[in-house]
């Protein structure tokens, strides 16, 4: 008995024995799988929580880095900035500003401009970028485009620095022009004269005052707030009424033709004066004895009809190199020219804003020495609409032949009253409407504008004939 209590005990300490050495083994195991090794240090870091929803929700570029350089987290912003490639951050200076951020822990601001992705042509991409420390192993840089901000401001500092010029001009010129009046007090011709010159350097200020004001008004007010049908026809006389005199002097013949019965909706006022604007310039840049023509038409578009206006001149016409900065502010293809017509340089800049309000675009066609096109596109009334399909044009032609001169060669054969090109015999019964219907040949090219934009060089009509001298 005693040999067999010996031999259970030994047996019962052996098995506590055992128990305790396999649970010291089971949590020394567990604890070194718990233990972080070198390897997972680079391979799987952990963003603290609620990091990364706070990163989806910036307006800011985001990169977050471990401490191999790798990128952890990036938002979609990022790739489309280009700052992160195959993983890694593209930027040397970012890459440069998140290692001494790592290292010291001090947060770091930088502002640079960065060549843009493709090509590299065009201007460089303007960003501030901003590193902290994200932690203890993680850095977080975030990255905002300065691009379109430093744009806007060069115009306005610009815009800032030509008014400034075009006001010091007249007045200048107003003061030089007192003091000649009182050291001629005793010569009444030259007090006259000088006179004469005030009353136009006060007219040049004034229109220079009174655009400017009206460029703010179209820039800040919504025209279709208390938008209105507005025939065609009538902003198309208005223009010509406004215009008349000063063609009369140069002896210009200005023509009216297209489509009759016309609707948009828009403010009147701001449509009328964008109109203006463009039969104004192509008066004052027209030769004497020349013709400058004005038509209207209804064209097929996706998502509703256009109505275009297009403005045409035989004027001097603008190089390619101009094209694309006639709608700027204050901008002039000819300086000289436009302080002989007191010209302020802000209407086409008008014409722009007005017709963008309205929901559409303008667009020019010009070769020099032959002249040039500007085209309105504007969505058509309602209104308008419905009354069309209840009754024909008075140029006799129905809604489906206006349609189907939106093709180049259509417009050729069946709709040449709806263009301003219809010349000669052929043209001149579909505009009797106006009192020089035979006149509108000389507005040849405005078709092409039907079918081509401003980035256009060519046209598929013919060349416009060079200004006849009428006798």
């Amino acid at each position: 008995m005693d040999v067999n209590a010996a031999v259970a005990a030994v047996a019962a300490i052996a098995g506590v024995l055992t128990g305790v050495i396999a649970m010291l083994a089971f949590r020394w195991s567990e604890r070194d799988q718990k233990r972080p090794t070198r390897t997972s240090l680079h391979t799987d870091p952990v963003l603290p929580p609620g990091v990364d929803t706070v990163l989806s929700v910036l307006r800011s570029s985001a990169v977050v880095l471990d401490e191999a350089d790798a990128v952890v987290k990036a938002s979609s912003a990022a790739y489309a900035l280009g700052l992160v490639r195959g993983g890694k951050l593209a930027v040397d200076p970012m890459l440069q500003m998140a290692r001494d951020t790592r290292r010291d822990g001090e947060i770091r601001q930088v502002e640079l401009d960065l060549p843009r992705r493709g090509n590299g042509r065009g201007e460089a991409l303007a960003v501030s970028a901003r590193v902290a420390p994200l932690g203890s192993r993680l850095v977080l840089l975030l990255v905002e485009d300065l691009t379109e901000a430093r744009r806007i401001e060069a115009v306005r500092r610009d815009f800032v620095a030509n008014v400034s010029h075009e006001l010091k001009t007249p007045v200048g010129a107003l003061s030089l022009l007192s003091e000649a009046v009182m050291d001629a007090a005793d010569d009444p011709e030259a007090v006259e004269r000088f006179a004469g010159r005030m009353q136009i350097e006060a007219t040049r200020l004034t229109n220079l005052v009174q655009e400017l004001i009206d460029l703010s008004r179209v820039q800040n007010d919504d025209p279709l707030d208390d938008a209105e049908p507005v025939r065609v026809d009538e902003l198309v006389a208005e223009a010509i009424d406004r215009c008349r005199h000063a063609a009369g002097t140069k002896q210009i013949t200005m023509a009216a033709g297209g489509t009759a019965d016309l609707h948009v909706r828009g403010n009147r006022g701001q449509l009328a004066a964008a109109l203006g604007n463009l039969v104004e310039n192509a008066v004052n840049y027209s030769p004497a004895r020349t013709r400058v023509g004005i038509a209207a038409r209804r064209v097929a578009a996706t998502g509703g009809d256009l109505i275009e206006i297009a403005v045409t001149d035989q004027g001097i016409g603008i190089s390619e190199k101009d094209k694309e900065r006639v709608f700027e502010r204050f901008y002039r293809v000819d300086p000289a020219r436009s302080r002989a017509t007191g010209g302020t340089g802000l209407g086409l800049a008008i014409v722009k804003h007005v017709v963008a309000s309205h929901g559409g675009e303008v667009t020019v066609w010009s070769a020099e020495g032959q002249g040039s096109t500007f085209t309105l596109r504007l969505p058509e009334s309602g209104l308008a609409r419905d009354r069309a399909r209840q009754r024909p044009d008075r140029t006799g032609l129905g809604d489906e032949a206006e349609r189907s001169d939106s093709s180049p060669h259509a417009s050729d054969a069946s709709d040449a009253s709806d263009s301003p090109g219809a010349s000669g015999a052929s043209g001149a019964s579909d505009v009797s409407r106006t009192s020089h219907a035979s006149d509108v040949s000389g507005a040849s090219h405005a078709s092409r504008t039907f079918h081509t934009s401003h980035t256009s060089h060519t046209s598929p009509y013919e060349t416009l004939p060079a200004p006849e001298v009428l006798p």
